[in-house]
């Protein structure tokens, strides 16, 4: 069975995941490479039995790809089409329905749109105009934080403190979409190293500095035990099983800032070596059990049936009865007919 990743502008976790990977796979015939595409033919098999994903977010053929690789029976980390459909604003509405403590979040209409899209007042007919910009801050306080609602980086993430302030930064912000968001007066902040969605390591990080410290026992027991739960709950209902979720502590309450980052970063330099070695032999091993055990409905998000929407039908399984078509709800009440037909004639035989 092979493993393969697919990444881009990484240099010291790609070589050193490869290694750990064959090493730790060899006595169950196991190896991991860089994942070679060169064009991809519809219903071909796949080379892969598992593939880890750090970079479709930024190639479209790798996403297509993976979409068809999942298809034919690869399992893919992280779910490439789940990921293609998420949102950071779908995240912290999530998150507040399932009981996780998240800031008040309101979704804005993008200040401009891609030149090469025909955007004129017709194609905005939907949308109020003007906006009520001391509404919407009001509604989040301030200050507030004015950041996209999809990518990561810490780019085009603004700081305001009242109308002024947002409507120049909203200004710099076309053609991203953008959330504003409460700001989090913390005390401590942290992030979350998370495997297979259970598997969690909070990490005090510095985010003036941007860096991971090393402070054991820096969280209470009871915060400690509050963060790991929450972000398992979040890692279940999106279904990632390799991401980083952040919490901004603030009187005791961890807040969760940002978990949509399901290709994070892995660089020793960056996340310190005693992390990166964590890091290491927990990819390492998840990627070795999903090919040994791993379930295809496993990294599929389970946000319906945690929300109380529904079990899991609709978005991530078949669709319940009552929502055929009326020719397949005949078919379907037809062939149950038939069935208790057949099984009250093989009872009947039974009893004689």
């Amino acid at each position: 069975m092979k493993i393969g990743l697919l990444c881009g502008r990484e240099y010291s976790f790609p070589p050193a995941f490869i290694e750990r990977v064959n090493e730790l796979g060899k006595s169950s015939g196991i190896t991991a490479e860089m994942a070679s595409l060169g064009g991809t033919v519809m219903g071909e098999e796949p080379a892969y039995r598992v593939i880890v994903d750090r970079i479709s977010h930024e190639v479209d053929y790798y996403r297509g790809y993976l979409k068809h690789a999942a298809l034919e029976g690869t399992y893919v980390i992280n779910n490439p089409f789940w990921w293609t459909a998420d949102d950071k604003f779908f995240n912290y509405a999530i998150a507040a329905k399932l009981g996780v403590a998240s800031p008040k979040t309101v979704l804005l209409p993008q200040k401009g749109y891609p030149s090469d899209v025909d955007i004129n007042s017709e194609s905005l007919r939907n949308l109020h105009y003007p906006l009520d910009w001391d509404a919407i801050l009001d509604s989040v306080g301030r200050p507030a934080i004015l950041k996209p609602f999809t990518g990561g980086g810490w780019k085009h993430v603004y700081k305001v403190n009242n109308r002024e302030e947002l409507l120049a930064a909203y200004d710099l912000t076309a053609p991203y979409c953008m959330v504003l968001q409460e700001f989090i007066e913390f005390k401590e902040y942290v992030r979350c190293f998370t495997f297979g969605k259970s598997d969690i390591l909070p990490v005090p990080y510095d985010v003036k500095e941007r860096r991971y410290l090393y402070e054991p026992g820096f969280l209470s027991g009871e915060l400690e035990a509050r963060v790991i739960r929450d972000a398992q709950t979040l890692n279940v209902a999106l279904g990632y099983e390799m991401n980083t979720i952040e919490f901004a502590v603030r009187d005791g309450i961890p807040y969760a800032i940002d978990f949509l980052n399901p290709a994070p970063d892995f660089e020793r330099d960056r996340i310190t070596p005693r992390y990166f070695d964590h890091v290491l032999d927990r990819m390492s091993r998840l990627v070795i059990d999903r090919a040994l055990h791993g379930n295809p409905t496993t990294p599929w998000p389970r946000w319906e049936e945690m929300s109380g929407i529904g079990t899991a039908s609709g978005f991530i399984g078949t669709p319940k009865k009552h929502d055929q078509p009326p020719e397949q709800k005949q078919q379907a009440r037809r062939d149950g007919k038939d069935n208790d037909d057949q099984h009250s004639a093989a009872t009947t035989g039974a009893g004689r």
